[in-house]
């Protein structure tokens, strides 16, 4: 399946600067934060109004090691040794931003990630940066701050950007999950994850696509059960297709035990949704059917396996399967009337009833089975959660689909999963399937 795929090695935090210089459009232009500065102190100057302030004590530890930073030849360590005494005396937001500019430089010159990440806190602090640039300022401050290993600090900054109208290209917010995992934090990158995809669908918004395959990706590869059945489910909701579909059928049947009863209804939704992807899940459905309980619709998707070159037609486990189903055929149709009366009889059983049921719902007979388990539904001893999902799955085929929707919310228990997929299926189901169903079986 997609989600299957081997764990990957633990990314490190450079693929985030990648990631913020594609939503910038560009790499971020890191030695123009200095220029920035000096443009503002020319202007100021222009401006008597915007005089800048500065401490006299802050121009006389800037102005030497300034000097010393324009000199080609200036030694590194000279230069970084010059550093606390420009901080130590920066009195003023004014101060702050020159003194920020001038050591941002010195930590590229001398390439000092944690000096340039000090350089951006003085500035951003400032509050004296330009609005226009306000964004690429905080945007690089999270870049550095992941680049050295800071996530916290890095989401911190994240979270700033868009707090503050990031209107830069969308994505971000996965760039802050994907912080959570490089720092292994699963299970917190995958809650951040939920949580902005409810607040973009809460706002009539459809969430980024690729927030909800790595989030299913993510979950599944780190056995987050819980995460990667629900996420999964989402994403077969919002962007349904045979991926989708397969992926979200395929974790539920990795982390639970079903039954034969349960694994039939999760494959039969496998086969509506065109999410059947091997040979193996062609076998399993046809398994869990069996040929002497429900032979037509065993031969119906066997012969499908078969066509659609997954299954060989000499296999003896599908040559066992065929023939026994051929063998029952004509007598599983001719009991069916006898089945149907038995089912209506004020003194029939749930068993009996949820037999009818079970008998006309394989022969795509969806109408008459949603009647006999509404029979069995009242009758005591019904084993419901069987019962309500199947009434569900001839609901929907029928394109009843928000009556099946309301069925499959009664579904609780180990099917609870199921009937969630079930019931996502029957809100995206816009055409009654029974009709094929029924011709399937009719010309068996």
């Amino acid at each position: 399946m997609t989600v299957s795929a081997p764990k990957q090695a633990k990314r490190t935090g450079s693929h985030i600067a990648l990631a913020i210089a594609l939503l910038c459009g560009s790499a971020v232009g890191l030695t123009a934060f200095a220029d920035t500065a000096h443009a503002q102190r020319k202007k100021d100057k222009k401006n008597k109004a915007g005089k800048p302030d500065y401490s006299k004590g802050f121009v006389a530890a800037y102005t030497p090691l300034n000097t010393l930073s324009q000199d080609p030849a200036a030694d590194a360590a000279a230069l970084k040794a010059g550093v606390p005494g420009v901080v130590a005396a920066m009195e003023t937001a004014d101060d702050k931003l020159a003194g920020g500019g001038l050591i941002y430089n010195i930590g590229i010159a001398t390439k000092d990630l944690k000096l340039q990440r000090q350089a951006l806190d003085m500035m951003l602090n400032s509050g004296k940066l330009p609005a226009d640039r306000l964004e690429q300022y905080i945007l690089t401050a999270g870049q550095l701050a992941s680049d050295d290993g800071d996530f916290a600090a890095a989401r911190k900054m994240f979270m700033r950007a868009i707090a503050g109208g990031y209107s830069g290209s969308p994505g971000l917010e996965g760039v802050i999950a994907e912080s959570y995992f490089d720092e292994e934090k699963y299970a917190e990158g995958l809650a951040y994850l939920k949580d902005e995809i409810e607040k973009k669908k809460s706002a009539g918004l459809l969430p980024d696509e690729g927030w909800l395959r790595r989030g299913v990706a993510v979950a599944y590869t780190n056995d987050l059960a819980r995460e990667a059945v629900v996420l999964s489910a989402e994403y077969a909701r919002l962007y349904p297709s045979t991926t989708s579909w397969g992926d979200a059928i395929a974790i539920q049947r990795n982390y639970f035990d079903y039954d034969n009863n349960a694994m039939l209804d999760l494959l039969r939704l496998a086969d509506r949704t065109g999410s059947l992807r091997d040979g193996r899940d062609y076998a399993d459905y046809i398994e869990s059917a069996d040929a002497r309980r429900l032979p037509g619709e065993v031969k119906r998707v066997a012969a499908a396996g078969v066509a659609a070159g997954l299954l060989e037609s000499n296999d003896p486990f599908v040559v066992e399967a065929q023939s026994i189903a051929s063998q029952r055929l004509a007598a599983d149709k001719a009991d069916l009337p006898a089945l149907e009366r038995d089912a209506r009889k004020s003194s029939s059983t749930a068993l009996t009833a949820t037999a009818a049921g079970d008998a006309m719902l394989s022969y795509g007979m969806s109408a008459k089975a949603e009647e006999m388990y509404m029979i069995a539904s009242n009758k005591s001893g019904a084993d419901m959660p069987r019962v309500l999902t199947r009434l569900g799955i001839a609901q929907a085929d029928q394109g009843k689909n928000q009556e099946a929707a309301a069925t499959f919310a009664k579904v609780t228990g180990v099917r609870g999963p199921i009937a969630t997929l079930w019931s996502i299926y029957a809100e995206q189901n816009a055409a009654p399937v029974a009709d094929t169903a029924e011709s399937a079986a009719s010309a068996m």
